[in-house]
């Protein structure tokens, strides 16, 4: 026998060991091997530690999309979720018509103000996605603990994905979904508004959809804030505008970050477009004047309300027209 395959602690090896254990009957001859035939002993005085809880990045929801599960969920969003939505957001769903031509998987990209804008598109992003369609959530709120992480995974098709630091599992999840077909629905600013004000767009949308070679959907949503915005406990019901825009793919050496910019920019016009006219949102959008929704910067919480109140009325008051000829 070669010094090679002999253990370093008691000079034995390794087919020596497995023979004497095979020697000793049932569980006794586990129970009696050494190491590395069984698990190493802790020393006394010192307390094990508990295995890992598979949680967050990296809890596993392979399972939630099987067919059970899967007929499950669609049993919730048709029996118990679209008619919620109906009742507490009345939604009013523009731009369908821009999808006609689009097939396969895409990566639905939408501005984020509620806990409601998840339901709110399960119930009206269509066919033949909406019951192929992964939500990318935040590992941290979503998977933090045995409770949440299965019901996200069941009730909503959630993925989690890394919000506060670069995580490549949760890039290879995402990626792989979308290379077996699945669609997916991402909120590029990476959490709820926390003011009324949106945040700037962060690139994973436009990574995912660069290194798949899929499309990216903008949609703006409207109103969700007024519903249930971030802080308060009790939804308050009102109307919703769901606004789809045109699919939008990476142009030649653009990279994930222009990409990101461009795809906010598109959002930001279809909200002008919401507020005003198709017409009126082009114009200012050929002009560069498109607003913006991540309002004024480098100035106090207090000055960015109370702008966000100003233009508010204002921009309300404004009546959809065609233009005069």
């Amino acid at each position: 026998m070669s010094k090679r395959t002999r253990l370093p602690v008691n000079g034995r090896s390794l087919g020596e060991l497995a023979m004497r254990a095979a020697r000793t009957s049932g569980s006794a001859a586990w129970r009696n091997a050494p190491f590395p035939l069984r698990a190493p002993t802790v020393p006394n005085g010192v307390t094990p530690l508990r295995p890992k809880a598979k949680l967050g990045a990296d809890y596993d929801t392979e399972w939630a999309r099987s067919y059970p599960a899967r007929l499950a969920r669609v049993l919730m969003v048709e029996g118990l979720v679209r008619p919620a939505m109906d009742i507490l957001a009345a939604p009013k769903v523009d731009g369908l018509d821009r999808l006609h031509d689009l097939d396969g998987a895409v990566i639905f990209a939408a501005n984020h103000h509620s806990h409601v804008d998840t339901p709110l598109l399960l119930a009206t992003i269509p066919e033949p996605w909406q019951h192929h369609l992964a939500i990318a959530a935040g590992a941290d709120y979503f998977f933090g603990n045995r409770l949440t992480a299965p019901l996200s995974a069941l009730a909503i098709g959630a993925i989690p994905i890394e919000r506060n630091k670069v995580n490549r599992k949760s890039a290879d999840d995402a990626a792989a979904l979308l290379d077996e077909g699945w669609s997916l629905l991402i909120f590029p600013e990476g959490g709820r508004s926390p003011d009324g004000w949106g945040q700037t767009f962060r690139p994973g949308a436009a990574y995912l959809a660069l290194r798949c070679g899929v499309p990216v959907v903008p949609i703006h949503l409207e109103g969700t804030g007024d519903i249930l915005r971030k802080g308060r406990t009790f939804p308050k019901p009102g109307r919703t505008t769901i606004t789809f825009g045109a699919p939008l793919r990476p142009t030649d050496g653009e990279d994930s970050r222009s990409f990101a910019t461009r795809i906010q920019a598109t959002v930001e016009q279809l909200a002008d477009e919401t507020t005003t006219d198709w017409y009126s949102a082009r114009k200012r959008a050929h002009a560069g004047v498109t607003p913006s929704l991540v309002g004024p910067e480098a100035v106090g919480a207090w000055r960015r309300t109370w702008q966000l109140g100003a233009n508010t009325p204002k921009r309300a008051r404004q009546q959809r027209s065609w233009p005069k000829l």
